[in-house]
């Protein structure tokens, strides 16, 4: 397998994924197209930079067996880039089973010549009780098992990975909701060989706003497999995309664009509306620049259903785009935050993954743009969590008997402004630090290395109350305590007034405060 990655922010990656097929770049939405009866063409998916395509093997296998092993999956679909192909999960947590072995349906796979085959699995599906659940993890180990050995069998090149004409197996995790299940499914799949691997059983997550939950789901298969590409299953809305691509999910497929459509839902970035409850479309796609509402309601079925999947497919194009500029931008917080705002349970997830450790570990040390910040929630993003922990843990100050707190009033650099030599020479041999509610603290001395020197906040935030502001606290405390200052004059705005109360100042401090008096120094 080759895996390129070319750009990273938060645990997302703009890479480049190779398949015999061709590459494709990722984070990548990936339609779902049916494999005889298709409404949207795959040239027309291509046209719009949907580079790779999944379709379903089953239902090629029980309607035209023989013609796809003869002519290959790329011929039946009239597509020569790369395709994924399911195998018929879909179909088992549907209606339970569907009548073939895993190792029929593994050696159909390689001989329609699929890029990125999927095994046979058994979905856990969302909400079945723990035994349940257990039982259809080891039943779908089970399965690819058998699977493993139908590629071996049919690799005659022995490689050593797990190909038999170097396909992309998926290895699929299943446990849902009950995570020690998935750790145990990825880390098994993990030692079988896959390189690539797909997280089973989101969409009843999805589709019930549970967010937080699937939060949660991803960050525990990133957490046993860091490194390998991860593919979501079912993550077709505008809402969605974001905070699974954040989260580490490199690509994802879903039927909505057309499922949608067949509904009379229509698109937008910020969830989708009801066709007939419309007046204007808030979008200047080629279906929207082409059609009124009234006009595009007027159509008949078929010429609707087609047009509306289409400016669906123009919106999930958008979504992704817009993703891969935040990740290039180094901005994915503040987008995934503005995408947050648009529903209440995707605010919920935000609170759920402000402590997720992995994505500070995969966040750059260094961007080239300020970031910016808004609201308390912003103290959690990854590059503010690790300027405090840098503090806690490495920083000591070479000034030990005076600390001197200033409000950080969005001067950069600090250290050469009149503001800080009229301090320097009133408070002589102190450590002066500029306090904010983001950041906690900040030595002036390593003011000028980001992100300390590049962020921009809102004045507002000197409104924020003790409640708020957990992070602050934490680093205050612990900057005091590891730094033993014996004196500390602080000049307090009334942020810090509302602060003081909730400080741990140690008793041998002489603690000495001002009233901060806007264009004193």
């Amino acid at each position: 397998m080759s895996f390129e990655v070319k750009c990273t922010d938060l645990a997302a990656r703009i890479g480049k994924l190779t398949t015999p097929h061709g590459s494709f770049e990722t984070p990548s939405f990936i339609p779902v197209i049916h494999p005889t009866k298709q409404q949207i063409s795959p040239n027309f998916l291509k046209s719009l930079g949907f580079n790779c395509i999944i379709t379903n093997a089953y239902i090629a296998f029980k309607q035209s067996e023989e013609r796809a092993r003869k002519y290959g999956i790329h011929n039946i679909v009239n597509f020569d880039g790369p395709i994924m192909t399911d195998s018929g999960g879909y179909q088992v947590l549907e209606y339970g089973s569907v009548g073939v072995s895993p190792s029929t349906m593994a050696q159909f796979e390689i001989d329609i010549g699929s890029d990125i085959p999927i095994p046979l699995d058994k979905p856990t599906g969302y909400g079945l009780p723990y035994s349940v659940a257990k039982s259809y993890v080891n039943e779908t180990i089970s399965n690819i098992k058998e699977t493993v050995e139908i590629i071996e069998n049919n690799n005659n090149n022995k490689s050593n990975f797990l190909s038999s004409k170097g396909e992309l197996w998926t290895g699929t995790i299943q446990g849902a909701e009950h995570f020690d299940l998935v750790t145990y499914s990825a880390s098994i799949l993990d030692k079988m060989g896959f390189q690539f691997f797909a997280i089973g059983s989101p969409v009843e997550l999805m589709e019930s706003y549970n967010f937080s939950i699937l939060a949660e789901l991803i960050k525990t298969a990133k957490l046993a497999i860091p490194n390998k590409p991860i593919h979501l299953f079912g993550a077709g809305h505008p809402l969605t995309i974001p905070l699974a691509v954040a989260l580490g999910c490199d690509t994802f497929d879903s039927a909505s664009y057309i499922l949608y459509a067949k509904d009379n839902r229509y698109m937008y970035s910020h969830g989708t509306l009801k066709l007939d409850a419309m007046s204007y479309f808030p979008c200047c796609c080629p279906v929207c620049c082409y059609y009124t509402v009234n006009e595009l309601l007027n159509e008949d079925w078929e010429t609707r259903i087609t047009n509306l999947a289409k400016h669906n497919l123009f919106v999930l194009k958008q979504e992704v785009s817009f993703v891969k500029q935040s990740i290039f931008d180094g901005r994915l917080w503040e987008y995934v935050l503005q995408k947050a705002r648009s529903h209440p349970k995707l605010m919920d997830a935000i609170y759920t993954i402000k402590n997720f450790e992995y994505l500070q570990n995969n966040t750059p040390i260094f961007k080239q743009k300020a970031i910016y910040l808004f609201e308390p929630i912003d103290q959690h993003r990854p590059e503010l969590i690790n300027f405090r922990n840098m503090l806690i843990n490495n920083y000591r100050s070479l000034y030990n008997d005076v600390l001197l707190l200033y409000p950080d009033r969005g001067i950069r650099p600090f250290y050469l402004s009149t503001a800080f030599k009229n301090l320097i020479d009133r408070y002589s041999l102190s450590l002066v630090c500029l306090y904010n509610p983001f950041f906690g603290l900040i030595p002036v001395e390593i003011s000028d290395i980001y992100p300390a020197s590049h962020n921009v906040f809102s004045k507002h935030s000197t409104g924020f109350e003790p409640k708020d502001c957990g992070e602050f606290i934490k680093l205050f405390n612990s900057f005091v305590k590891n730094n033993h200052f014996k004196t500390a004059y602080i000049i307090a705005d009334p942020f810090m007034k509302k602060m003081l109360p909730a400080l741990d100042f140690p008793e041998y401090m002489d603690l000495k405060i001002e009233d901060f008096i806007e264009n004193t120094y």
